[in-house]
């Protein structure tokens, strides 16, 4: 069984990092390589380079794993107690 609590703020700060990741390596990369505009694609109100931008994404990235979590472990656990016995 999974605790709720542990893996959505678990994932929330996983995803949190992964965008200031993509971000910090995006600054240190040639234009080609990176990934700014799916960044825009993916988190509505995203600005590459601006502070407003950074942070919006920064948010949403963190509330996206929260959502994962928040729906990834009921499922798991009523999965767990279903055929884990068996």
């Amino acid at each position: 069984m999974l605790n709720i609590k542990v893996v959505t703020w678990s994932l929330a700060i996983w995803t949190a990092f992964s965008f200031v990741f993509c971000v910090v390596y995006a600054l240190l990369t040639p234009s080609g390589v990176h990934m700014n505009a799916f960044l825009e694609q993916v988190l509505p109100g995203f600005e590459w380079l601006s502070w407003r931008g950074f942070l919006v994404g920064l948010i949403q990235s963190f509330l996206y794993g929260a959502y994962a979590g928040l729906v990834y472990v009921p499922i798991y656990n009523f999965l767990h107690r279903k055929w884990a016995g068996q």
